[in-house]
């Protein structure tokens, strides 16, 4: 039976919330009072049938491609799902890492994929192996999926493990699509889109993490021109057309991306020195350390007893703080904490942590 909704969506949107929100994935708002843009200048209609050709060049543009590659998307999840719709029929082989976003599981079982895993390991640093990918793929293979940064961990996979992956999925005739939205947190040599790396790659991402501009809803996916146009007719079904002044502030977005960008960086910076330093001393926490990213992936312990979701429960409710319970992640020991948001605020938050630890 297919899944009709996500559980880690609705306890987002319903249950997340808290005083210290630590069970944020992405930076702070960015204010469009700080965005030069003449209001003024905006229109709420225009040609955009298939796209707005200068939201599609900027998004060309900012990653190196021809337009004709670029397909845009309300957010990364309808990017994902557009991507994996286009490209597999019900009962094909879907092969995604674990631990994995939940949504993305959730997306490929409505679409009544054969979902199958390959592992992303903890004690090996929550690294993608390509040789645990060759042992999981089968000729029936259609798509291999990877978050990069991975979410939950921030973990960075380099383009040489990448290319690999790509070797292996050319061979069996598979596509290899990989989710950027995280990406552009690795803010010094930041890497270019793996969508480079051949024609096998799919890629999606969005301004909703790294830059503040969630609202915008300015997702997109790259892909070759016959599938591109393919998703772009497949997004008939879902919506005729994209919001007009939403591109169009998302245009001007991307012509100060760097502003946007620098804004969200000096909070994620700050905030992932105090969570170092937070980690230290902590006896029955622990996470691999990443040197980017806007979330971490703790686990608590067994030896202290209880379970996690409970610990978490009882943070909520007494100590007004929230982070994401590992189970959307399918890691039950686990649990989410979210950075770049408010330094003030994520300090009291970790500080409440401990003391509920106590």
């Amino acid at each position: 039976m297919r899944h009709k909704h996500s559980d880690y969506m609705y306890w987002s949107k319903t249950q997340s919330r808290a005083r210290f929100n630590l069970a944020t994935s992405g930076v702070a708002a960015f204010p469009v009072q700080e965005l030069p843009v003449d209001l003024e200048e905006l229109e709420i209609n225009g040609e955009n049938s298939y796209g707005s050709a200068s939201l599609q060049g900027a998004i060309a543009k900012h990653h190196g491609v021809d337009p004709e590659c670029v397909v845009e998307a309300a957010g990364t999840s309808m990017a994902n799902h557009l991507a994996m719709a286009a490209v597999i029929e019900s009962g094909d082989e879907v092969l995604i890492e674990h631990p994995a976003y939940g949504p993305i599981l959730d997306v490929a079982q409505y679409l009544q994929a054969n979902v199958k895993r390959f592992p992303r390991r903890e004690e090996n640093g929550w690294a993608v192996d390509p040789e645990a990918i060759r042992r999981c793929v089968t000729p029936k293979t259609r798509v291999i999926v990877i978050t990069n940064l991975h979410n939950p961990t921030s973990v960075l996979t380099l383009d040489s493990v990448l290319r690999e992956v790509g070797d292996i999925a050319r061979a069996i005739g598979a596509l290899v699509l990989v989710d950027e939205v995280y990406l552009d947190a690795v803010y010094d040599g930041t890497p270019r889109t793996s969508f480079h790396l051949g024609p096998e790659f799919l890629v999606t991402s969005s301004l909703t993490k790294v830059y503040g501009v969630s609202g915008l809803r300015c997702g997109w996916i790259l892909a070759r021109p016959d599938l591109a146009w393919k998703m772009r007719r497949l997004n008939d079904l879902y919506a005729a057309t994209a919001v007009y002044p939403g591109e169009l502030l998302s245009v001007v977005a991307f012509e100060h991306l760097d502003l946007l960008r620098e804004r969200g960086r000096r909070v994620v910076e700050a905030d992932r020195k105090l969570f170092r330093n937070f980690l230290t001393p902590q006896p029955v926490l622990s996470a691999v350390q990443t040197d980017w990213g806007t979330t971490s992936f703790v686990r608590l312990s067994r030896s202290r007893g209880g379970n996690t979701d409970s610990f978490l429960e009882r943070l909520r409710m007494e100590f007004e703080t929230s982070a994401v319970p590992g189970r959307f992640f399918e890691m039950p020991d686990h649990f989410r904490i979210g950075m770049g948001v408010n330094t003030e605020m994520f300090a009291e938050g970790l500080n409440r942590i401990s003391r509920a630890l106590r």
